[in-house]
């Protein structure tokens, strides 16, 4: 009953260590999609609704996803909630770019249901696409968005494409000034961002070099709870045998 007890306790204290462990994501993590696309560290970070795709290398639920973005000047914004939708991909075969398509899920969160951190730092810059404004050295912080424990979340299938799009809005739901920032690690297409004015996708260009840019994020396995959890029980079956 001894060894049941401190069995139980360490089971427990297990799910605690990985409720806290999965809410930031390292690269040592893992991911479920082609590869994570990490931030550039003095890229761009792009204020528009934006999506950028990726490929499902693991069949099942996305359960968590994890982001990067700035505050213009780095002055911190109020978000209220944090937009997550998911499209299919449209590869425009007939050529031009590939794009977001149908929208197959979206969710809102709420700003309390999500975590951030600080996550580096360095000189960045800042673009508009819509507004046709950039300013290439505007803040120097940059931050990890990680949203977790999704429920009821988007079943993916491996060697799908698929579209990412987040934007952090206020209590009114207009965009806050936070900007997603772009990655080194290029990936099948470049990004794209809405036009609201023609009402299309338009490629995600370099306001400078004119270079197609990609997106920072990643597309994570299972929360580790239940790896965690495999090993609270191989701990208690030990001091069981040891009876």
């Amino acid at each position: 009953m001894h060894n049941l007890r401190i069995a139980t306790i360490a089971v427990g204290v297990m799910v605690l260590l990985a409720g806290a462990a999965t809410a930031d994501w390292d690269p040592s993590d893992g991911h479920k999609m082609h590869f994570p696309q990490l931030p550039d560290p003095t890229g761009w970070d792009v204020w528009a609704e934006l999506a950028d795709d990726w490929l499902c290398t693991e069949t099942g639920p996305v359960t968590d996803i994890h982001t990067w973005y700035s505050w213009q000047g780095d002055v911190v914004g109020a978000p209220a909630e944090v937009e997550v939708t998911i499209y299919s991909d449209d590869p425009n075969l007939s050529g031009g770019f590939s794009r977001p398509d149908q929208v197959l899920w979206e969710r809102d969160f709420l700003i309390a249901d999500v975590s951030t951190r600080l996550y580096g730092i360095g000189l960045q810059g800042w673009y508009d696409p819509e507004g046709d404004f950039y300013e290439p050295q505007d803040h120097v912080n940059y931050y990890q968005l990680n949203i977790v424990d999704i429920i009821d979340p988007f079943e993916q299938e491996e060697g799908t494409i698929y579209w990412l799009s987040i934007m952090l809005v206020d209590d009114t739901f207009e965009p806050v000034t936070a900007g997603w920032k772009t990655s080194l690690d290029h990936f099948n297409d470049d990004a794209a961002w809405y036009d609201h004015s023609f009402g299309e996708w338009r490629e995600l260009l370099d306001p400078v070099s004119e270079e197609s840019m990609d997106l920072a994020f990643v597309i994570t396995p299972e929360p580790a709870t239940m790896s965690m959890l495999g090993l609270g029980a191989a701990v208690m079956l030990k001091r069981r045998r040891r009876k």
